[in-house]
């Protein structure tokens, strides 16, 4: 193969991959579009409106699911649930009525969660296939995929992680290969650059600088989208660990707490209630390492739970896991002909 080939092969490979990037961070442009368009126009009151005041969140061992392809495993974080929308709640049934302002705390992503909701994130007509991440014993990241350029075309694209100090990711490109040929020492005899071979332009979430791949995950990822002045970010298979603030993350000491959502303050809506003066906590009933809290699907998680009021008139409700009715069957409302009997036996799992 010449080298004028190669520069040919490497030119396609990474226009092609660069491509995927874009295709991710579109995919989520029309939802914040929508936002922005049906956001209602601003107002000044006086004093604080419903959804003005922000709710504290104080949570651990929380398996959230973003979205139907990403998970994130909150291992404890403090901060606070701020609505989207100006004078409306956050509300557990919308996901992209808040976000998570975390002021400290330790997360995880596991390696393998974020290949898959990358690769789920190309259109059927993309020329990038099979994408995967391999955690490589110096702690760098490599992307994986195969590029189908008249032939299928084995790319890879090894970097390190850091954080920018305005808090994007940052994944510095330090080897490409094309066919499992390195070609970062042909990048340097062209005096090429990534952002010369890849323009991303008004993708929310991506920027392409020199040889750096930054990512804002506020805007790529799904809702609940998470902010916060993250500290570091580091390979830690098989997960990546982003930690936010001045935050204890001694993993064994952290694991041995209750798996919970504690939210105070501000105003909620859930279902067909709306709480004020939040003081609601949310607690795993399994035995589980992962309060596994869907969202989609929470209210069903309620069902089958336990609720109890208590005497500060909060709420505490302790919740099986998705799918399974560990604490209690899923009863049924009390019909109007169960109302007109007094005699009818109390509902299953009622206390006497």
């Amino acid at each position: 193969m010449t080298r004028r080939s190669i520069y040919g092969v490497l030119l396609a490979s990474l226009a092609a991959a660069m491509m995927f990037f874009g295709v991710l961070a579109l995919r989520h442009r029309s939802d914040a579009v929508t936002r922005a368009t049906a956001a209602p126009a601003p107002v000044s009151p006086a004093a604080p409106q419903s959804g003005d005041v922000p709710i504290d969140v104080y949570a651990h061992n929380i398996l959230l699911r973003k979205g139907p392809n990403f998970k994130v495993y909150i291992r404890w974080i403090r901060g606070q649930m701020v609505a989207t929308k100006r004078l409306q709640n956050p509300s557990l049934d919308d996901s992209s009525s808040f976000l998570l302002e975390i002021q400290k705390g330790l997360l995880f992503a596991q390696i393998a969660d974020v290949a898959q909701f990358l690769d789920n994130g190309l259109p059927a007509d993309s020329p990038l296939k099979k994408v995967s991440l391999v955690a490589k014993d110096d702690g760098q990241l490599q992307l994986k995929g195969t590029v189908h350029k008249v032939v299928p075309l084995p790319v890879g694209v090894t970097g390190q992680l850091s954080v920018m100090p305005d808090y994007r990711i940052r994944f510095h490109v330090t080897k490409i290969e094309v066919l499992k040929v390195p070609m970062k020492g042909l990048l340097g005899a062209f005096h090429i650059e990534l952002s010369e071979l890849a323009k991303v332009k008004d993708v929310p979430g991506v920027e392409i600088s020199g040889n750096d791949i930054l990512f804002d995950t506020e805007n790529l990822l799904p809702a609940p989208h998470i902010h916060g002045p993250i500290m570091s970010v580091r390979v830690a298979p098989p997960n990546i660990e982003v930690i936010y603030g001045v935050a204890p993350v001694d993993n064994e000491k952290l694991a041995q707490w209750h798996n919970f959502l504690r939210l105070r303050n501000g105003s909620l809506d859930f279902g067909k209630l709306t709480m004020r003066q939040v003081d609601l906590t949310l607690i795993d009933a399994t035995k589980s390492p992962w309060f596994d809290l869907d969202l989609v699907n929470y209210q069903a998680q309620l069902v089958n739970g336990y609720a109890r009021v208590t005497p500060a008139a909060g709420m505490e409700i302790f919740m099986p896991a998705p799918g399974s009715k560990t604490v209690k069957d899923a009863q049924q409302s009390v019909s109007l002909q169960w109302l007109k009997d007094r005699n009818t036996a109390l509902p299953a799992g009622v206390p006497k």
